[in-house]
């Protein structure tokens, strides 16, 4: 701001100059015989020299005009670069930080989208603003200055042309601003479907949608159009008006600075710095209309750049209670239900499972198996009861610290575009080679490591595309072992595979579970991955109705036995 009120005031300086110059050589002049006109009292030699300081005068301060105005730009793009970038790592960061139940509801494309849009909105605002409006206020309060110091009656006249203009401006400047919001709310939609239709591509494809997703994509599309138009329409409209206010007001302002020369007021070289200034003044006002529309844009995108900011992040204790290693976990009274649903997933839960032991999860769909997973991840938040780790309460501790010893093998095995080598790096940036290679192993990884040349650095595609859904899961697997977790959780890591494939992977997790250093839970809707379970907790609308060994729970010929038997049955048909 100092370098660009630098600017603007040598850039005044300059018409300052012109008309001093012209007011000491405006006297009347003589005709010789040869028609030329001449100063009176004034030689040509005063003339030259006073031509020359002048020049030099001029020469100067367009100089100093000009080093300010590259300072000022380079300094501009350094704020606004710095600025907009920790914006943005700010927005990520929080993003990251909302509690799990927030993500349920929305789109990664929108939350995306939001950043992006409120980084180019502020990149353009502030730009603006330094270099248009700021460089204007400086310009108005100089002139006003400068003007009252001629006459005190010029200083006023400059400055109520101004609040005329802005009232204007104010007026359209609303109505853009409910149609920016209006375009900002598709056009974050948009980012978001847009994302979904990119990621399941594998599905739109094999299904034959492309049609149909790029009907419903241009859908949103045309209709963002339609409001760019009316937007456009209005601006068009503002700018039309203020040019024509600015052009009558400007023309009025010359006219009764002419009246003042009629009268003697001001001189001749006054009244052409002063018609200098009405350019320097008035043509930045012409673009008030884009500083309106662009600020009312930013104004959106900012609003929901707050909203975001501002949101309730994952709760974190002020005095954490140390975990330690992780040895035993606790459900106490435990009941949990989702806000936009009647009654609890799970009810009445109460289990403790200490180190060494290997527990499993059963029960028909919607029963509660993965909300306990969830709830123990610290992903969702009891309603009733409590989570305890280590006998102390999870409200209580750094859910950070519980999660680093962590391992989590999903039937979803959420992998990431790159190589295996990226994948496993993920959880644990440290990892050597040799490590990776002995959890790869250890998940019977073999076939894929030896499947091309690359080895680890075999590249799988964005969302393991490229490999099977065995090859998948074992990756997964090998990405939980990489952190040597104290909780081990599989949560139906075999539901979405063929039988032989389940059965090398149950062989695996069987082999993990015998490392009686960790807890190992096991979420299954198939019996046979979890008959090796020191217990098993049978599931129903969310209440544990059975619980026992394999073997005890099938003579109790209860669900448990009601499911073994149906998939038998299944098994032999």
């Amino acid at each position: 701001m100092v370098l660009a009120s630098i600017n603007q005031c040598f850039s005044l300086c300059d018409s300052i100059i012109t008309g001093k110059l012209i007011n000491k050589f405006s006297a009347p002049h003589i005709e010789d015989s040869n028609s030329r006109y001449w100063f009176i009292g004034a030689t040509f030699s005063e003339f030259t020299k006073n031509i020359l300081f002048f020049l030099g005068l001029s020469i100067g301060a367009a100089f100093m005009s000009r080093i300010a105005k590259n300072f000022q730009d380079y300094f501009t793009n350094i704020i606004i670069q710095r600025t907009s970038a920790h914006m943005y790592t700010d927005g990520i960061k929080k993003a990251l930080s909302l509690p799990y139940k927030d993500f349920e509801d929305q789109r990664s494309g929108e939350t995306l989208g939001k950043l992006q849009k409120v980084k180019s909105d502020t990149e353009k605002f502030v730009t603006l603003f330094i270099t248009l409006v700021f460089q204007s206020l400086i310009g108005i309060i100089f002139v006003f200055i400068y003007a009252i110091n001629i006459h005190w009656l010029l200083g006023p006249m400059y400055l109520a042309t101004v609040p005329i203009i802005a009232s204007i401006s104010s007026f359209l400047g609303k109505k853009i601003k409910i149609i920016s919001k209006q375009i900002l709310g598709e056009t974050t939609s948009l980012s978001g479907a847009t994302t979904e239709s990119l990621r399941n591509i594998e599905l739109v494809k094999s299904l034959g949608l492309i049609d149909q997703e790029e009907k419903r994509l241009n859908n949103t599309t045309l209709k963002i159009l339609s409001l760019e138009l009316k937007k456009v329409r209005l601006i068009r409209s503002l700018s039309f008006i203020q040019g024509t206010t600015v052009h009558l007001v400007r023309t009025a302002l010359i006219f009764t600075l002419y009246c003042f020369v009629f009268n003697g007021v001001i001189k001749v070289g006054d009244l052409i710095t002063l018609m200098f200034f009405s350019f320097f003044i008035f043509n930045p006002l012409q673009e008030l209309g884009n500083v309106i529309t662009v600020y009312n844009e930013t104004k959106v995108s900012m609003d929901n750049f707050g909203n975001l900011m501002n949101s309730e992040s994952e709760p974190i204790p002020l005095n954490p209670s140390f975990l330690g290693e992780i040895k035993q976990v606790s459900f106490q009274n435990l009941s949990f239900g989702h806000l936009t649903n009647n009654g609890f997933a799970v009810k009445n839960i109460n289990i403790n499972i200490n180190a060494g032991e290997t527990i499993a999860f059963v029960g028909p769909s919607g029963s509660g198996k993965t909300t306990l997973v969830k709830l123990i991840l610290g992903l969702y938040k009891p309603n009733v009861g409590k989570v305890l780790y280590n006998n102390i309460e999870s409200t209580n501790i750094n859910l950070i610290e519980l999660r680093m010893q962590l391992g989590l093998v999903s039937q979803d095995s959420q992998l990431f575009s790159g190589s295996i080598k990226d994948n496993l790096l993920f959880v644990k940036p440290s990892a050597t080679d040799d490590e990776i290679i002995d959890v790869l192993k250890k998940a019977a990884c073999d076939n894929l490591l030896n499947r091309t040349s690359e080895g680890i650095y075999t590249t799988i595609g964005e969302g393991g595309i490229k490999l099977s859904g065995g090859e998948k899961q074992r990756l997964s697997i090998a990405r939980s072992l990489l952190r040597k977790p104290k909780l081990l959780i599989f949560d139906e890591a075999t539901s979405a595979l063929d039988s032989l494939t389940e059965e090398e992977i149950s062989e695996t997790i069987r082999s993990l579970s015998v490392n009686k250093t960790q807890i190992t839970i096991l979420i299954a809707h198939r019996l046979s991955t979890i008959m090796h379970a020191d217990k098993i907790f049978v599931l129903e609308k969310g209440e544990i109705i059975e619980q026992g060994l394999h073997q005890n729970l099938l003579d109790e010929k209860g669900l448990y036995y009601a499911m073994w038997r149906q998939q038998i049955g299944e098994r032999k048909k």
